[in-house]
């Protein structure tokens, strides 16, 4: 008998039989268009840049050959008949190939773009310059006076969108349209904070309605003076607007972007308008500057006008800051992005390792941010504590949302969260809240300023200091919220506790809605009070104790009007007598007790 002879080389194994269905060009064809129309309708909705450095780029790639796979087994019906399963896996191996390849350039990608190998890169994506508290008056405002509050905010976004919501009942198809508030932006506009505030259609069927016609208007807020307007593009001469967040095929902004540039990846839009009101898209160009796909950052912007999507224009950062006829723009870096950048910054600064073991001057910024004004710029500030203590902060990161520029001013001092629980402390019996608190440098006292709302609806104004989180005053008047007062309140509790005078010039005139007028929300405020002076004999001088400090009431020869002021606001009211002849100063005002501004 023969021996048994076995191959264990596996040479001998049999091998797949692999048997074509019928027609099996034609299948081949029809899975190649079907795979076709379906990566053309998923880039049409998905949107993705074609570029190696974008993520959604290989979701997209990887939908195209899903779809290719599953139209190869649909076609050989290769689930009812296992028989053909040899060839669709033959069918398929360029497309596993080519997933293969992309798995491996993203793998690859993030291992060149890791913090762990890339942490000086991380850090330095952002330039920081460090300061004291009020070294710089650039990046900050500085109030010496009631008229440099112009450019501070006095409402935050939310308040903002409830006066926008307001104002819709002025246009013409209201019930057609609804605020996008996603989009709105704050800008730096004719010297007064603003948020611009783009309209989207209320739903599916109120867009196939006036798709044809865009949106007529856009609602523009300004922050200060808290008056709303919706602007009216047909009364400025110019046409509707056609490019929007709030559409839904063509003249969708996002798309427009792509078909334009499909190799550009883009960050977040934000609405903005020049000087002569004509509203734009500024689009930021996103590029991955660490490894593949690691430290996002601006390398570009893209203009888009809102009104016509044939007029597009691409600039460089460089073009940005040097062209003039496009100063206006005041946000090019978004918040979140800036933000996450110095956190970079903050986290890495000392190295990988040291980010995480031992965390030796690593700190991060807090929760929350915002946005002021200085110059013709607008800045983002937000506070920046260390990770081994976050009760506290040890200063403030203000970049500048055109240029990047970014500085640290030192000082130690409670949260912009700490800031708030400490002015709603002050209204506890009625239960508002507090805005974000916006920083302010109140001749060399770091500050923060906040609206106290109820419903949205302003009732009060109050300020903290940074350093002594128990100095928090608000302006005492319910029924009128006065910016002044609450200054006054506010010079005069930081002299009680650091004996420090800050000089403020209080003879400015304030827009009604802000120096005591109407905060309800309604857009047109009354005319200003007029700044009036009186000179006379002092015929009765009273002293009262209002909210820890000493007024006085001074009335004059033949005028039955008491002219009130504190005794912290004009120290030389404590020596006058009656028969002493004084100059006051005034606001138009009715009523047997009038605030002076000063008595000399």
């Amino acid at each position: 008998m023969d021996p048994i002879k076995v191959d264990f080389s596996g040479k001998g194994k049999p091998r797949e039989v692999v048997i074509p269905p019928e027609k099996k060009i034609l299948k081949i064809i029809i899975s190649l268009i079907i795979t076709a129309i379906g990566g053309a309708i998923a880039y049409y909705f998905m949107l993705p840049a074609i570029n190696l450095k974008a993520i959604e780029f290989y979701y997209f790639v990887g939908i195209v050959l899903l779809i290719y796979f599953a139209m190869t087994v649909l076609t050989t019906k290769a689930i009812a008949r296992p028989e053909y399963i040899p060839y669709v896996k033959k069918r398929t191996i360029i497309p596993l190939v080519i997933a293969a390849v992309f798995i491996v350039i993203l793998l690859v990608g993030y291992l060149v773009s890791a913090p762990l190998f890339r942490a000086r890169d991380y850090s330095e994506i952002i330039s920081v310059e460090t300061q004291n508290f009020g070294e710089s008056d650039k990046s900050i405002t500085t109030i010496t006076s009631l008229e440099d509050f112009q450019s501070v905010p006095m409402i935050d976004k939310d308040a903002s969108l409830v006066l926008a919501n307001k104002t819709l009942g002025e246009l013409e198809k209201v019930s057609q349209f609804i605020i996008d508030d996603k989009y709105s932006t704050q800008i730096n506009y004719q010297g007064n904070p603003y948020r611009i505030f783009p309209l989207k259609y209320g739903d599916v069927f109120k867009w196939i309605k006036n798709t044809r016609d865009g949106f007529p208007a856009y609602v523009r807020v300004n922050m200060y003076t808290q008056e709303a307007e919706v602007v009216s593009l047909a009364e400025n001469n110019l046409p509707n607007i056609k490019v929007s967040t709030g559409e839904y095929l063509n003249e969708r902004l996002d798309r427009v972007l792509r078909f334009k540039y499909p190799t550009y990846m883009f960050g977040t839009p934000s609405l903005e308008i020049n000087e002569a009101g004509h509203p734009y898209w500024v689009c930021e160009r996103i590029d991955m500057t660490i490894g593949l796909v690691g430290g996002a950052d601006v390398i570009g912007v893209v203009l888009v006008d809102a009104c016509d999507k044939n007029n597009i224009e691409y600039y460089s950062l460089e073009e940005v800051k040097t062209n003039k006829d496009i100063q206006w723009i005041d946000q090019i870096y978004s918040e979140d992005l800036l933000v996450k950048q110095y956190n970079y910054f903050g986290k890495y600064s000392g190295g990988f390792i040291n980010g995480y073991i031992g965390q030796e001057n690593v700190v991060s910024t807090t929760y929350g941010s915002s946005c002021i004004a200085s110059g013709d710029d607008v800045w983002l500030y937000t506070g920046v504590t260390s990770v081994t203590n976050d009760d506290s902060i040890i200063g403030f990161a203000i970049i500048n949302q055109r240029t990047k520029e970014a500085v640290f001013q030192r000082i130690a001092g409670t949260t912009e969260s700490g800031a708030q629980t400490s002015a709603q402390g002050i209204v506890s019996d009625k239960g508002w809240n507090a805005t974000f608190p916006i920083l302010l440098n109140i001749d060399g006292e770091a500050t923060y300023f906040m609206a106290l709302k109820d419903n949205n609806v302003v009732k009060s104004y109050a300020m903290v200091s940074v350093e002594r989180v128990q100095d928090a005053v608000r302006s005492e008047d319910d029924a009128n919220p006065d910016l002044e007062a609450c200054l006054k309140a506010y010079v005069n509790k930081v002299k009680l506790s650091t004996k420090k005078i800050l000089n403020i010039d209080y003879n400015a005139v304030l827009p009604d809605s802000i120096a005591g007028g109407e905060s309800s929300g309604e857009s047109a405020p009354t005319a200003p009070a007029e700044i009036k002076s009186i000179t006379g004999v002092i015929s009765d001088i009273r002293t009262a104790v209002v909210n820890g400090n000493s007024v006085y009431y001074i009335a004059l020869d033949g005028n039955k009007v008491y002219y009130s002021i504190a005794a912290a606001e004009a120290e030389n009211v404590v020596i006058l007598n009656k028969g002493d002849t004084v100059t006051v100063t005034y606001k138009t005002a009715e009523g047997n007790i009038v605030d002076a501004k000063s008595v000399k």
